[in-house]
């Protein structure tokens, strides 16, 4: 693992490096973000009794609860919606990975005060590293969605049917990749000068789960149509419809679905980092 080298000893922290030595820091460090990636995984699990096998049963036990709640609401007309355990459980991964990372990159630097007051080690490779593990246990749980799908299909007169498209589904997958870095950039700069940051996002992701459509389908809801709109503005309904239409429909998306989700993510990348950079050199006042 990339030795770290004590912090310096002027600012307590050395100014921040010229926007160009971003990359390089990236690759130096390439190693310690493996280690830090490996030790959230670890630390994830470490007091349960099963251990790694909830990144399989949590989304399950979520689809059957969520499917015995809501399915006689929504899920009854299958005009609308394509066998809807399956259709739940797509939409519940996506926002389960979008909030989990998101909440975990705003605690990172708080979390990781003590070695950043001792030590030089890149800032952005806290909330980058929880992150990536978050998106790795996300990857590993996508299992329980194939291991679904395809007992549907051999046990069931369901209609689905895997196509080509499915393939496809890396590129919602790895736009919501970016949009959690920018967001999370965000909030992890944010919640180190406002603490209340924390619980006003809790709420804010409670809000999102009903204003994304998880577990039902918008024209179920007979809506205006600024409403339909509104609802549509949301970053994670494009990502939810694109990530449902190549694996659950086995079709081609809506290209305004990519436009407005990747438009989205970029930007918020984009002002993610530019935050982080302006502030990171005051993190050591307020940590």
């Amino acid at each position: 693992m990339t030795a770290v080298t004590p912090a310096s000893p002027t600012a307590g922290n050395p100014g921040r490096p010229p926007r160009k030595q971003y990359v390089k820091n990236f690759w130096k460090y390439r190693f310690l973000l493996r280690e830090l990636v490996n030790k959230n995984i670890k630390l994830q699990y470490r007091n349960s009794v099963l251990g790694l096998f909830w990144t399989f049963l949590q989304p399950l036990l979520t689809m059957i609860v969520l499917s015995l709640v809501f399915g006689q609401i929504f899920g009854h007309d299958e005009t609308k919606i394509l066998n809807y355990p399956t259709y739940l459980l797509c939409g519940r991964l996506i926002y389960e990975f979008y909030t989990q990372a998101t909440k975990k990159s705003m605690r990172s630097i708080l979390g990781n005060a003590a070695i950043i007051k001792k030590v030089y080690v890149p800032k952005y490779i806290y909330p980058l590293s929880n992150i990536i593990s978050t998106f790795v246990t996300f990857l590993i749980s996508l299992t329980v969605l194939a291991v679904v799908m395809g007992y549907f299909m051999i046990f069931t007169d369901t209609k689905m049917h895997l196509t080509p498209y499915v393939f496809l589904a890396i590129v919602p997958i790895l736009i919501l990749l970016i949009l959690c870095m920018g967001v999370g950039m965000i909030l992890a700069t944010m919640h180190v000068f406002f603490r209340d940051v924390e619980y006003l996002y809790d709420v804010f992701c409670m809000l999102l789960f009903y204003l994304t459509p998880i577990f039902y389908q918008v024209d179920q809801l007979h809506l205006q149509t600024w409403m339909k709109y509104a609802l549509m503005a949301n970053p994670l309904y494009s990502l939810v419809s694109m990530f449902r239409s190549c694996v659950l429909f086995g079709e081609m998306w809506n290209m305004n679905w990519l436009y407005y989700s990747l438009g989205f993510a970029l930007v918020s990348l984009l002002i993610g980092f530019y935050v982080f950079y302006k502030n990171q050199d005051k993190f050591i006042l307020h940590i």
